[in-house]
């Protein structure tokens, strides 16, 4: 009979057997993607439906933005009835090939979560036992951050972008016919990297608990972090005032946030430092 195979002692690993582990982390978490993307690509009207909800006139921001902007006196910047741009594809395997990248990169944001447990797991042995306790805060709070940022990049910065650049016209006799890979690309993008940026909070735990940044010097760089977030909303939405203020918000509260926590894990390293001291 062959003996059944034992997990090998993380402390007793070499470079090579983590090098193993982490081969079959990102194994499953490939795969995980790929399901997610073949239901995404089965789903083609459910998901190309969201997809280009934010080109339609009836779109929620729209509506929310148009009342807005009338208690401003503004009423002609977003209330309107028709986007002024078609969408086109003019490749031959153009709509094809955007079935396939769409599908990817809604199945990228359905498995985060078991990508973020799969990183966690690679982690784990490397952390205390009180740590490992906060896993399931850790796989939450990390989803949930990463869901927000992506529901703020397709509610929020891609009709923004989307309005801008589809009324934006250099002459008349120039009209607005979009390819389809840049209307996605657009949509990607947006929803992508305001999902990575809401992950900030995290990344600053880790950073914090390498010993990398600490409360004091976020708090002593706080103006220039103003002056990168800034140009981080310049780059993701359109160059108006009013679109980056609007993201810029969000994201210095995360910041905010961001050394709160930093703090928290400092204090937290030296209660336990006294306690085994």
């Amino acid at each position: 009979m062959a003996k059944k195979k034992t997990r090998k002692d993380p402390r007793n690993m070499s470079f090579l057997d983590h090098l193993e582990d982490l081969r079959w982390h990102l194994v499953r978490s490939v795969l995980a993607i790929i399901i997610g993307g073949a239901v995404a690509f089965v789903l083609k009207d459910v998901t190309f439906g969201i997809l280009f909800a934010p080109k339609d006139a009836n779109f929620v921001t729209y509506d929310l933005l148009c009342q807005f902007s009338r208690n401003l006196g503004f009423e002609k910047s977003f209330c309107f009835d028709e986007l002024p741009f078609r969408i086109q594809s003019r490749k031959v395997a153009g709509q094809f090939s955007a079935h396939i990248w769409t599908s990817i990169t809604a199945g990228f944001i359905m498995a985060f979560p078991y990508v973020v447990f799969q990183f966690w797991s690679f982690l784990k042995p490397a952390l205390s036992s009180t740590e490992q306790k906060y896993a399931r805060l850790f796989i939450f709070s990390s989803s949930f951050l990463f869901f927000v940022g992506v529901l703020f990049g397709y509610y929020v910065i891609t009709p923004l972008s989307i309005n801008f650049l589809g009324n934006y016209s250099v002459s008349t006799e120039v009209f607005n016919d979009f390819d389809l890979d840049s209307y996605i690309g657009l949509v990607r993008a947006s929803v992508l990297a305001s999902g990575l940026i809401f992950e900030l909070p995290i990344i600053i735990y880790f950073l914090t608990k390498l010993g990398l940044v600490t409360p004091v010097f976020l708090r002593k760089h706080r103006k220039y972090a103003l002056v990168f977030i800034l140009i981080i909303s310049a780059v993701i939405t359109p160059p108006d005032i009013a679109s980056q203020v609007i993201v810029a918000i969000p994201v210095l509260i995360l910041y905010e946030i961001s050394i709160f926590i930093s703090g928290m894990v400092i204090r937290n390293d030296k209660k336990r430092a006294r306690e085994e001291s």
